[in-house]
């Protein structure tokens, strides 16, 4: 348990003297909602830096000139190293539409970023084995190039917030000294962080509330072996529910003890790491809600898909 776990469940339960799944609920809020904001502050001073170094002009030059789909293959390899949640991938989402790659690119690195990172790779590994952690990589990997490349055939760069594209990063003289870069993040990262947090508030709010109102006994029961519909239904029920990787790996594990076909307990993962209704919240200030629910649609229906594959394979 890290510190700031521990003081969230100190805080809550000894100060607060909650408990029960309402006491859950509330340490999950107080838990995620410091750690999000401080990674999405970090995430947005990180990329204002970058963006001082490497223009615009070669980032859309690395992913948006590769041919056919290598760009999305090359966006999802990059999502991978990056061990964020999906809603504090956003800010890097932001940089790299602002920088003229191509919207189905970028998308292929919103999905891969949280839904294949080395931190779920290595307890995968040493939970299930090599061959469930090479699955693992593999489908997320596909769902997110698949993802990316089909919302880039549609065209949909209209459906792209101008306020967040043009504002939010400026369009001042560039930087040119360490102290005018340092300045620029610094501004950038209160801007963006002052802009996004409602939605990430209202987002892990959400998430909370239902984590700590859905017992693991009830998704084995509804989405167990002996139901046909097992995996959309774990599908349909990760979808409000919000936490990284490494966080819903303990649940999958727990799922899967009870009884769980391993296709619906990824399905589950991959729904809960990379469509969650918090992302869909924060991701309302980036994208209008025709893209927000065809990146929904294409993501469930791929992760379905998944799911559904896996236990024909592993039976």
């Amino acid at each position: 348990m890290d510190p700031l776990e521990a003081f969230s469940r100190w805080l809550v339960f000894d100060v607060l003297h909650l408990s029960g799944q309402f006491g859950e609920a509330a340490a999950f809020f107080c838990y995620d909602v410091p750690k999000v904001l401080l990674l999405l502050a970090a995430m947005v001073f990180l990329v204002s830096m970058l963006r001082t170094y490497v223009t615009p002009k070669k980032i859309k030059r690395l992913l948006g000139k590769t041919g056919g789909i290598g760009g999305n293959v090359l966006a999802a390899l990059m999502g991978v190293p990056t061990p964020f949640c999906s809603c504090s991938a956003v800010p890097i989402f932001i940089g790299l539409v602002d920088a003229g790659v191509p919207l189905g690119v970028t998308f292929s690195f919103l999905v891969a970023s949280p839904m294949v990172n080395e931190v779920a790779i290595a307890l995968l590994f040493g939970m299930f084995g090599w061959q469930v952690t090479a699955l693992y990589i593999a489908s997320g990997l596909v769902i997110a190039i698949v993802a990316g490349y089909a919302i880039g055939k549609m065209h949909l760069e209209k459906e792209v917030e101008k306020f967040d594209l043009e504002s939010l990063w400026g369009r001042k003289r560039e930087p040119k000294t360490t102290e005018e870069r340092i300045e620029f993040a610094k501004r950038q990262t209160w801007e963006m962080t002052k802009s996004v947090a409602p939605y990430v508030i209202v987002g892990i709010a959400v998430g909370a509330f239902i984590h700590g109102y859905v017992p693991t006994d009830f998704l084995a029961n509804v989405a167990g072996k002996g139901n046909p519909l097992a995996v959309p239904i774990a599908v349909a029920i990760g979808v409000p529910l919000y936490s990284n990787a490494a966080g819903v790996i303990p649940i999958v594990e727990a799922l899967l003890s009870k009884g769980m076909a391993f296709g619906t307990a990824l399905a589950f993962m991959m729904s809960v790491t990379a469509l969650s209704l918090p992302e869909m919240i924060i991701l309302r200030k980036v994208i209008k809600p025709k893209l927000i629910a065809i990146f929904a649609l294409i993501l469930a229906v791929s992760i379905t898909f998944m799911g559904l594959l896996f236990n024909a394979v592993m039976g």
